[in-house]
């Protein structure tokens, strides 16, 4: 499946639809600025990380900046603690990496050796209650431990499976199987914390992630998040504007009682505790850049995103049977995954911005890295090749 698409990307890239050159005159509108500092954004699972990745790589894009990429596939050999060896090489002419934004399980140590000094680094926290929810669905047939509850749920009548899997999650959870990372707090998994208790090292690596993460930006205020984003990286609105990527139909979204909500909160109790601690940093933030301004800033952001999905986007929440090979998102067994039909009868600068501004991850992350090194992608080796469905 992914030899098909990658062969259908490289017919697509090489066509005047989706210019292969980086062509500044694409992004007429924007204004000359000195190019944004180097960035690091840790993409978490589930939380809406797509949505700003696909801006990440627009900006680096545009800007002709220098990716840190896997060395094998879309991830940093997730879920293994993330290590400078994972990623690529620098290409030839390119004296630093310019930004970094593929999934990994951090390690900030090792991740400071590759970035450099100057470094921005940001990261997306959403409701840890919607979060695990759109986990579960996604990696249902992914994780062991949702797996097993799924095979339990098929047995039990009228019952989903994460009803199931939440009456007794111990009982097939197994905090030894790697693959059962985002079984439990998975954004603390994901940020490099014990996600299986509070430990008494809890509170010194928090003190770190707040002391490194110039901004953790928050789903459930994304607009907000995006104005302080640009404000760090010196972007205009319309290079914050943006459509909702990797987004499921909504019969593969579970209605969460209240009963259900609480045995969420129980077992993700470490995500609620991080939630809840950069949820008030975040609006520290907020106060410090200005309430009133941020109001403004936010209506400005608005107004670019909805011209820009104005000129765009023909139809959104599309199935993929509807949609061509270029931008259909990668599906998973357990979920639908929609995406976005670009107009037609658009200028050739006006597709390029389109096309990229609905281009699923493993595309758009394809045709970076092509763009790059001039070759595709490596296969995972190996025991590698063991979460190479867990990709976005």
């Amino acid at each position: 499946h992914r030899k098909e698409m990658t062969l259908s990307w490289r017919k697509e890239v090489q066509t005047p639809n989706l210019q292969h050159q980086r062509d500044p005159n694409g992004y007429t509108f924007m204004r000359t600025r000195r190019s944004p500092p180097p960035v690091a954004f840790l993409k978490t699972h589930k939380t809406g990380s797509s949505t700003v990745q696909n801006l990440m790589f627009r900006l680096g894009e545009k800007e002709n900046l220098t990716f840190a990429f896997p060395y094998y596939a879309y991830q940093f050999s997730y879920p293994d603690r993330f290590q400078a060896d994972f990623v690529d090489e620098l290409p030839p002419g390119s004296s630093q990496f310019d930004m970094l934004c593929s999934h990994m399980r951090l390690d900030l140590g090792q991740l400071k050796q590759v970035m450099p000094r100057n470094t921005i680094y940001i990261t997306l926290l959403r409701d840890p209650l919607q979060t695990f929810e759109s986990v579960f669905s996604y990696y249902t047939s992914t994780v062991p431990a949702f797996t097993l509850a799924k095979k339990a749920a098929d047995t039990a009548n009228r019952k989903s499976a994460l009803s199931v899997f939440l009456e007794a999650p111990e009982s097939y959870w197994d905090p030894t199987e790697p693959g059962n990372g985002l079984a439990r707090n998975p954004m603390s998994f994901d940020l490099g914390l014990s996600s299986q208790e509070w430990n008494a090292s809890w509170p010194m690596e928090l003190t770190q992630l707040e002391e490194t993460f110039q901004l953790v930006m928050i789903a459930e205020h994304f607009d907000e998040s995006l104005v302080l984003l640009g404000a760090l990286l010196q972007l205009e609105p319309e290079e914050l504007a943006y459509v909702h990527l990797n987004v499921r139909a909504p019969s593969d979204i579970t209605p969460l009682e209240e009963d259900t909500k609480a045995r969420l909160r129980a077992w993700n109790s470490l995500d609620v505790l991080l939630y809840n601690l950069f949820l008030q940093v975040f609006w520290e933030k907020a106060e410090q850049y200005g309430l009133g301004r941020l109001k403004r800033e936010v209506a400005l952001l608005r107004a670019s995103t909805k011209r820009l999905r104005q000129k765009c986007v023909a139809r959104g929440g599309v199935p993929p049977g509807e949609l061509e090979d270029l931008v259909r998102p990668w599906q998973t067994d357990t979920v639908t995954i929609l995406g976005y039909e670009v107009r037609g009868n658009l200028t050739l600068q006006e597709e390029g911005l389109c096309v990229r501004l609905v281009l699923p991850e493993l595309q758009y992350h394809s045709h970076l890295y092509f763009q790059q090194y001039g070759h595709d992608m490596r296969e995972p080796l190996g025991e590698d090749k063991r979460h190479s469905s867990s990709i976005i």
